[in-house]
């Protein structure tokens, strides 16, 4: 049996909810905190309580007397901890911070969400600083993955608490941050839909950052329709669901190389299966190449990780100091594995970058790339905390996929695809360049249709 207690919930469905009458903001976040304090408790950081309720009791008379100030007023969101919120300290998955003055002011993206009426309902947990793919944290507990039988398995990572959250049904909403997978990476491994924009999608004031370079945002949601609601409110734009784009005027570009070397034989046969349904659907579906891949991965053996070198840069003062010894030690060597590049390896690969980018982008065009969005399923979690060189080897994994797209700067969107042998979730991630975001978004509405009718 699955150890899962409740589905993930649409935050889509709830708003037409909100707005026939038939759910109570009140009632709605009253819910919400007794789902979530009889769950894992590792699966939050901080519960925003009474602020939660400041919000829902507005909510409420706001709805009662015909001023809502979105369609969306009353729906529960829940942060990524590195989000700042007025009066609290940003902790950013770490102990290491508590000292640190509390912020002044909401980050930006929570600004525009309250502005639009959505009910900030508390921190999710994460990898400390957001450095790993798995979701593994010493300080507040890895938060337990719901799917599956045996022993409990990783949530992904570093938006951990973000998939969890969303997969138990605990809010319908989770907003985290993306360097290298952290947003689809969860969501594939949870079984939800995760969707990431380019790095100048999102406003990121108040966000404590990773990679100045690589750095976006995104939600974790039920669905693609809630996904694409939450992005325009965090942008402060009203909520406009696009027109799903035929899937017989698609066109898709499976690369032959790199993302399915190690790849599951479930993750594989999941994967074919989707690809059948666009082709009988009427997609045109090709296979090919793509050089960049092979380019970026001579570049990183050559020349390292840009976003080592820009959290050590970051982080200086912090890992050489005493507090160094209270971080995760694999955070806290990663970190420091950056120090071996030279300045002329961080100059290369930044230069290099830029231009894979607009030779990618030209080479694309207006295709979607399509891929599984991790090669596995998520792995059990007690082999991971024993073993530090596993750790590195399943966190280098788990990371593959998505970080190209990151390199790339594109736009992803990971749709749960199904489940192995052990009911663990696998994903479908579909890319395009940055700036197609609304194209993207809109082809997924029918995309995700199409799955659900014929998977």
């Amino acid at each position: 049996m699955s150890k899962i207690g409740k589905r993930s919930v649409s935050a889509a469905d709830i708003a037409a909810s909100l707005e026939k009458g038939r759910l109570c903001p009140v009632e709605l976040v009253e819910e919400t905190f007794a789902n979530i304090k009889s769950s894992d408790p590792s699966i939050f950081t901080v519960l925003l309580e009474e602020r939660a309720f400041r919000e829902a009791y507005a909510s409420k008379q706001r709805r009662r007397e015909g001023k809502q100030l979105s369609p969306w007023d009353g729906i529960p969101v829940a942060w990524k901890d590195l989000f700042d919120i007025e009066g609290r300290v940003t902790t950013a998955g770490s102990v290491v911070l508590r000292s640190n003055a509390p912020a002044t002011r909401d980050a930006d993206i929570i600004v525009n969400a309250t502005q639009a009426g959505l009910i900030s309902i508390g921190c999710l947990n994460m990898t400390e600083f957001a450095y790993s793919g798995l979701g593994l944290n010493p300080h507040f507990g890895t938060p337990k993955n719901p799917h599956g039988t045996g022993p409990d398995r990783i949530p992904g990572g570093s938006s951990s608490g973000c998939g969890v959250a969303v997969a138990r049904g605990l809010v319908p909403l989770a907003i985290g941050s993306d360097t290298g997978g952290s947003v689809r990476i969860p969501a594939a491994l949870n079984g939800v839909v995760g969707y990431k924009g380019s790095s100048i999608a999102f406003p990121k004031g108040g966000v404590f950052p990773l990679s100045a370079t690589l750095d976006t945002l995104g939600p974790l949601a039920a669905d693609v329709e809630s996904c694409i609601g939450a992005a325009q409110i965090l942008n402060g734009r009203a909520v406009a669901i696009p027109k799903p784009t035929p899937i017989n005027t698609l066109k898709f570009l499976i690369p032959t190389n790199v993302v399915f070397d190690g790849t599951q034989d479930a993750v594989v046969h999941n994967f074919e299966a989707c690809v059948r349904v666009l082709e009988m659907a009427g997609a045109t579906v090709i296979r090919g190449v793509c050089t960049e891949f092979d380019k970026i991965n001579a570049l990183s053996a050559e020349h390292g990780y840009l976003t080592g070198p820009e959290a050590l840069d970051l982080h200086w003062d912090l890992v050489h100091s005493e507090d160094a010894a209270r971080m995760d030690p694999r955070v806290l060597n990663r970190i420091f594995d950056a120090g071996e590049m030279s300045a002329r390896d961080f100059i290369v690969i930044q230069r290099t970058r830029a231009r894979l980018i607009k030779e990618n982008r030209q080479a694309l065009g207006d295709q979607i790339v399509l891929f599984p969005t991790t090669p596995v399923t998520a792995p059990e979690i007690e082999p991971l905390e024993k073993d530090d060189d596993l750790y590195l080897r399943t966190n280098k994994l788990m990371l593959r996929n998505t970080s190209l797209g990151s390199f790339l700067d594109w736009c992803g969107v990971a749709l749960p695809n199904g489940t192995d042998q052990k009911q663990m979730p696998t994903s479908i991630l579909m890319s395009m360049s940055g700036g197609q975001e609304r194209k993207l978004l809109a082809a997924a509405l029918s995309i995700e249709n199409a799955l659900a009718l014929n998977l």
